[in-house]
């Protein structure tokens, strides 16, 4: 049914890589509260854990791409609070918040911001910092 619900989600709405995430979380818990369960057939059982094997290794991809763990981190639903939830751990957190970090310092930090006439123009180093730690 997991399967089904998910094919139907990203079947009706455009996914998107904040929405992914989230789900493969789920077909992954619903996966793992099955795989043991002594009253389904054992041939269920051994098909539910040969999903969640390939569930994993698509997860696993995910680590490969910077993308996935920047737009989580940015996302205004997710932010700190999924990953606190889904209770990944705390170095993988650290690693997503340096991800961001490091693509902003690279990319967007010295880019000079014109706010208009009335208001002086600003350096955008110091927002990322305030910005992550006033959403998280």
């Amino acid at each position: 049914q997991v399967f089904k619900d998910a094919t139907t989600f990203f079947s009706l709405t455009t996914p998107n890589l904040a929405t992914i995430i989230p789900a493969i979380d789920h077909i992954d818990d619903i996966l793992t509260s099955h795989e043991s369960d002594e009253l389904l057939n054992s041939s269920v059982r051994a098909a539910l854990s040969l999903g969640k094997k390939t569930l994993d290794q698509y997860y696993s991809l995910t680590d490969s791409s910077e993308v996935y763990r920047i737009t989580m981190v940015l996302h205004p639903r997710h932010k700190h609070s999924y990953f606190n939830t889904a209770e990944w751990t705390a170095n993988w957190i650290k690693t997503a918040e340096n991800l961001v970090h490091n693509e902003f310092d690279r990319h967007y930090a010295r880019i000079v911001v014109d706010a208009g006439p009335e208001i002086e123009t600003v350096e955008t180093s110091i927002t990322i910092a305030h910005w992550m730690q006033s959403n998280t």
